[in-house]
């Protein structure tokens, strides 16, 4: 869709000068200065974000820098946590059927998500001063209302700053892509955080290696959530991209159904488990274990049906403009690509 014109400028003769009649552009040194002050407020609103987001995550790092400097096998437990959404992550990546993605905006968005992931941290401590001690409804209306939304929002906001504007996004499913990346940065803080507050706690070198195997644990069953969420948020960004007139209903559709799957998980996951080991006798740790497995499953296979309808249609619509057009290049094939792209096109 074209730039909206003034009814001026859709009748005048292209010779007409309508300069601050009904078009502009930077002609004086008032109208350059204009341009340069909103650019410089545009740019550095995002570096004052970006800059506060260090801060919150330098103060909550000094923590686990410290125990991994005091233990460094705490860092193996780490690293050990955030294995399965990166798996998750890689798998995603895979499934782009367009280009590469390159290697400095996946590793931007996933530094941006660590940087952000502070905010929901702080978020969510406040919030849930005033919410949890109201019985039940309480952490149910934290889980909707707090948790979900602010955490997909902060992830698919490492998206937005970053990848979204790069020409390098310039397919619907780079969003999934991109959004996993950001899932696993934040996944990656997170277990930090946690399997440093536990540690802490423990007392003696062997509860602390028992406490770090369990809540290890834990947290890598919870990685993949945030991986599956924002891929799923991710993509309605991607379709955003490529209809500007209906960006705003996609992003906040996707982060609806993110929202709403991450509150569902984390309300169901302290219920759900202990009905499971009443009714099939199955111990407390595998009815969780059970539980997670089958919810991430669940959401993932709807998450693999919207990639996997886009890479059916992506070839469908290949094979079809090569089939008419044998001797044309297309935004399908374009020239001097790297056999990595054909290759990635070509996967089943």
């Amino acid at each position: 869709m074209g730039r909206r014109r003034d009814p001026i400028e859709r009748a005048a003769d292209s010779s007409a000068d309508l300069q601050e009649v009904s078009t502009w552009e930077p002609r004086t040194r008032l109208d350059r200065f204009a341009a340069w002050l909103y650019a410089a407020i545009s740019y550095g609103l995002h570096a004052i974000v970006i800059a506060v987001a260090l801060l919150i995550t330098i103060s909550l790092l000094v923590s686990p820098t410290v125990l991994v400097l005091d233990q460094p096998l705490v860092g193996m437990f780490f690293a050990l946590s955030v294995v399965p959404a990166g798996l998750l992550a890689a798998y995603i990546w895979y499934t782009d059927i367009t280009t590469n993605e390159p290697l400095g905006l996946l590793v931007g968005t996933f530094v941006l998500a660590v940087l952000f992931a502070t905010f929901a941290a702080v978020t969510n401590t406040v919030a849930g001063a005033f919410l949890h001690p109201i019985p039940v409804i309480g952490t149910v209306l934290f889980f909707y209302l707090i948790v979900g939304p602010v955490e997909e929002t902060v992830k698919l906001l490492a998206v937005r700053v970053l990848a979204y504007r790069s020409d390098s996004f310039n397919a619907v499913i780079d969003g999934a892509v991109y959004g996993a990346i950001a899932g696993l940065g934040f996944a990656a803080i997170e277990n930090a955080l946690y399997i440093t507050q536990t540690i802490d706690t423990a007392s003696t070198d062997t509860g602390l290696f028992a406490a770090a195997t369990g809540i290890t644990t834990s947290r890598a069953l919870a990685g993949p959530g945030h991986v599956i969420y924002s891929a799923i948020a991710g993509y309605y960004l991607g379709l955003a991209k490529f209809n500007p007139d209906n960006a705003g209903p996609l992003v906040i559709k996707g982060l609806l159904i993110a929202a709403f799957i991450h509150g569902t998980y984390n309300t169901t996951v302290q219920i759900v488990p202990s009905l499971l080991a009443a009714t099939w006798a199955l111990g407390s740790t595998a009815s969780v274990i059970v539980y997670i497995i089958a919810f991430d499953l669940a959401i993932a296979y709807y998450l693999y049906r919207k990639i996997s309808r886009y890479r059916r249609t992506y070839r469908a619509v290949r094979k079809d403009i090569h089939d008419r057009y044998p001797s044309e290049l297309t935004e399908f094939e374009p020239p001097q690509r790297s056999r990595t792209e054909y290759t990635r096109d070509e996967r089943s």
